[in-house]
């Protein structure tokens, strides 16, 4: 549960909301074809549920700042650079928008690649 303290009262948020927002927002990214498990419970998780939505998504709350770890996989001969800072900003807009929370660092890792080889098979 990460909490914010207000004049008027406290509010919480879980986790798993924020891993989810972010992972569905990292998925409408150009460029990016699949979240990547970020740890050994994500990946049994995965093998199980296959659209599992918040995989590759680790949350940390600092003082009341959030730390954001993704770990995705992209389509062969995008700019990754470019897909990186479009990540970065969007997950960063998303959350401080939605929940009202400064996203202090957003981590992005780039754990494998996606070759599409039906261009090899002349389809």
């Amino acid at each position: 549960m990460i909490s914010i303290e207000k004049s008027v009262g406290c509010i919480e948020i879980s986790k798993e909301y924020f891993s989810r927002l972010i992972g569905f927002t990292a998925l409408e990214c150009f460029g990016v074809s699949d979240m990547v498990p970020s740890s050994p419970s994500q990946e049994f998780r995965a093998f199980f549920r296959k659209n599992d939505i918040d995989r590759g998504v680790k949350v940390k709350s600092i003082n009341g700042k959030l730390y954001i770890d993704l770990h995705i996989e992209v389509s062969y001969g995008i700019n990754i650079s470019a897909i990186v800072k479009s990540i970065v900003n969007k997950v960063r807009y998303v959350v401080e928008e939605t929940t009202g929370l400064q996203v202090e660092k957003v981590n992005v890792y780039v754990d494998s690649m996606k070759v599409d080889t039906s261009a090899d098979k002349g389809e």
